[in-house]
């Protein structure tokens, strides 16, 4: 599957990023920019990662993560499908992440 990562405009304050496909250390260029450029956003007070529709995540991706949670402005949107849920747990880095059930209901967070 191919891999695809969508910024959607900021809205009051929110910037949602889309993750679709695979994301390991050589597909992981679109999401890495998408990121820095919400981090390096001073007025953004929301980060909301969509990841409902990744279908394989390695470390690469947790790194990035991480990245974002630092930040203090990052929740995780829809359902984490079971192959992120599993690195999560093997990790035991999901109790990490502020999590929503929709990308609506991460916006109001």
């Amino acid at each position: 599957m191919e891999q695809q990562v969508r910024v959607w405009p900021d809205d009051s304050g929110v910037r949602v990023i889309v993750c679709v496909g695979e994301f390991d250390a050589e597909t992981l260029g679109g999401l890495k920019a998408a990121s820095m450029a919400a981090i390096d956003r001073p007025g953004l007070r929301r980060i909301v990662l969509d990841v409902t529709g990744v279908t394989f995540a390695d470390s690469s991706m947790l790194n990035v993560m991480i990245l974002l949670l630092r930040t203090g402005r990052l929740v995780l949107a829809g359902t984490v499908p079971p192959q992120l849920g599993r690195l999560l747990d093997v990790t035991q880095a999901g109790q990490l992440f502020t999590t929503a059930d929709t990308v609506e209901a991460a916006r109001g967070l």
